[in-house]
């Protein structure tokens, strides 16, 4: 046993602003084959279509991109405070480069549907992606936005169903 268990997304007890924003989080892509994890403090959690959802932005050049692209399913992957090196290795490390699994000893593991999360994490979420879309500046209302693509390097959304809630 993994020694998570599962709850319903409505039963989560996170605050998702922290959860998101200062806790951080890995999003996996990929199979346990061939995957790519990388740290993101972006995103969000709701209801869109009559369904529970979260998104996730990733810029075109992570490597994780590529798999996102190739792959129906990722998962968000969150983890006690002790594993904060942890996330600030698979946040500035590309996966093209290091193996970040064998360099920071985290232990991949396999849902049912074949994507890939952590036994380390105490809260993953599996989501299956349902839409994406290119941000586009010509939408930025606000113009300080644009502050945060200095390369222009804009990111997709990724709009994932939530399929389940895994908690330690």
């Amino acid at each position: 046993m993994d020694g998570f268990f599962e709850i319903q997304p409505e039963k989560m007890n996170e605050n998702v602003f922290s959860l998101l924003g200062k806790d951080w989080m890995l999003i996996t892509a990929g199979t346990i084959d061939a995957f790519n994890t990388m740290t993101a403090s972006w995103g969000g959690m709701g209801v869109l279509w009559n369904k529970n959802v979260c998104y996730i932005v990733v810029r075109p050049q992570r490597y994780t991109y590529t798999f996102l692209e190739k792959n129906r399913y990722f998962t968000l992957s969150f983890f006690q405070e002790k594993y904060r090196d942890v996330l600030k290795f698979c946040g500035a490390r590309s996966g093209r480069d290091v193996n970040k699994t064998k360099e920071t000893g985290i232990t991949p593991l396999q849902t049912g549907n074949g994507a890939v999360y952590f036994s380390e994490a105490r809260l993953v979420v599996e989501c299956k992606i349902i839409y994406y879309q290119d941000l586009d500046p010509k939408n930025f209302v606000d113009p300080s936005i644009a502050d945060n693509y200095p390369q222009q390097d804009y990111h997709r959304m990724f709009i994932g169903e939530i399929l389940s809630v895994k908690i330690k």
